[in-house]
């Protein structure tokens, strides 16, 4: 199927419109900076704390997340996956006006079914594939990043165009804007981080690094081996693809990548992503993702913390400290 992607849009249907940034964190704040430096009217809600510190310094006047949804035409929800339905319901819906459009940057809520929105609200989604510090670094050099639109509601016939000009509007349209679904988005997006950018890949940069270790090599060295020179791989997929990539690197890496990289990945490891992908598509990790929320994440606590008196951490911090030049990046 022929991926439908635009790069032409406008801010227009969104002209004299008000936009609530509900949350400004990460992607709230490149949002919000984004659409104002588009000309457009926008409200920042935010609860008191460093949030709200930094909105204040950003030069916006922030107000309760209640008042900014109820004065909202789009109202965009930039909170956590794990506490956004629980704030929403409490404290947004008794408040969103009748005339909101509700927007999401990333569809974990309203796929998995814990935000339910009245049938006759707008709901769009824009999800830029990427943090929000690109966001806005990008669109302040005259550059967009990539995005994903989605409509789950159009009761009111102008969702897409809603969507189309929020993404104009934070500069995603200068990069291409593709249509996909709330369950595609959010599907894809968890099983790549549990999978690739971020379970998978801490869980094999730490078994590198222990094989090494254990092997009698010294951990500073297995952490330049392992973890550091991993930028500069990652940059050239990033810039170039798998092959760009293998162009760039020594014959013999690339050799060792093409003969030695498939027995890594074997067909366990493959049944084990499809097992992932299960629970991702099922629910199952949804709801003992937000079970482990409500119960004050003691077992996330737990594991963070065991890997935070690492082995690995400690020589990642004595081969960053070569490098003083990273604290400001």
């Amino acid at each position: 199927m022929a991926l439908t992607i635009y790069k032409e849009a406008d801010v227009t249907a969104l002209q004299d419109r008000r936009i609530a940034i509900l949350g400004y964190g990460n992607q709230g704040r490149a949002h919000a900076l984004n659409l104002r430096d588009s000309g457009l009217d926008v409200v920042i809600g935010q609860r008191p704390g460093k949030g709200r510190d930094q909105a204040k310094a950003d030069g916006f006047s922030p107000i309760s997340l209640a008042d900014a949804a109820s004065t909202a035409d789009l109202a965009i929800l930039t909170l956590p996956d794990e506490s956004a339905a629980d704030i929403y319901n409490e404290t947004i819906a008794p408040a969103l006006s009748a005339r909101a459009t509700l927007g999401f940057v990333h569809g974990f809520n309203i796929r998995f079914g814990f935000i339910k929105p009245p049938e006759t609200t707008d709901v769009i989604m824009i999800a830029p594939k990427g943090p929000g510090t690109l966001l806005r670094s990008l669109y302040l050099e005259g550059k967009g990043l990539p995005s994903l639109l989605a409509v789950h509601q159009d009761a009111g016939g102008t969702a897409k165009a809603t969507a189309l000009a929020w993404a104009a509007g934070i500069g995603a349209i200068r990069a291409g804007v593709i249509e996909t679904t709330f369950a595609c988005e959010t599907e894809t997006d968890l099983f790549g981080e549990q999978v690739a950018l971020c379970g998978g890949l801490t869980a094999l940069t730490k078994a590198a690094f222990e094989t090494l270790v254990e092997a009698g090599y010294e951990p500073e060295f297995a952490y330049l081996e392992c973890v550091h020179e991993l930028k500069q791989v990652a940059d050239l997929l990033y810039t170039r693809g798998l092959s760009g990539m293998r162009d760039a690197i020594s014959n013999t890496a690339e050799y060792g990548d093409l003969t030695r990289g498939p027995r890594l990945i074997t067909d366990q490891t493959r049944q084990e992503m499809k097992k992932i992908l299960e629970e991702i598509r099922s629910g199952a990790f949804a709801k003992e993702w937000i079970d482990e929320h409500r119960a004050g994440s003691e077992n996330l606590k737990r594991l963070y913390d065991k890997d935070a008196d690492s082995p690995y951490e400690k020589a990642g911090e004595a081969v960053r400290s070569l490098m003083p030049w990273l604290t400001d990046a």
